[in-house]
C-alpha cells in the first residue's frame, strides 16, 4: 500500500462549482478508481487560496496509471480542467503536484 498527497488548484472564481460537481462526484468515476485500489480518498480546500489538497491510499503506482485507461475518467478530467489550473503542456488535466512524505505516525 502506498499514500500520496497532491496539491493543485481551482480557479478561485469556479469554487462553487467544484464542490458543486464533487458533491458527489459521479458513480462511474468512483467506481473506476475503488476498482484500481484507491482507499481513504479525501480532497480538502482552502478557499482564499483556491489550493486544492488531495491525499489517499492505493495499491501501487501501476494501479493508479490504468484509472487513465477509461473513457470515464478521461472525460472527468478533461470537464474539470475548465475549473481548474492547467499545465499547458496538457491542457486536459488539471495540474497535479506531488507532494513528498516527510514525516508519518501510524
Amino acid at each position: 500500500m502506498i499514500r500520496k498527497a497532491v496539491v493543485y488548484h481551482v480557479k478561485r472564481e469556479h469554487i462553487e462549482e467544484y464542490k458543486r460537481r464533487h458533491a458527489p462526484a459521479p458513480a462511474e468515476v468512483l467506481a473506476v478508481i475503488k476498482r484500481h485500489g484507491v482507499t481513504n480518498y479525501s480532497i480538502f480546500l482552502h478557499e482564499a487560496t483556491g489550493t486544492l489538497f488531495g491525499y489517499f491510499e492505493a495499491e501501487s503506482d501501476e494501479e493508479l496509471a490504468r484509472i487513465g485507461d477509461y473513457k470515464v475518467s478521461r472525460d472527468w478530467w478533461k470537464s474539470n480542467a475548465e475549473i481548474l489550473v492547467c499545465d499547458p503542456d496538457n491542457p486536459d488535466k488539471g495540474k497535479e503536484e506531488e507532494l513528498q512524505e516527510v514525516f508519518h505516525l501510524d
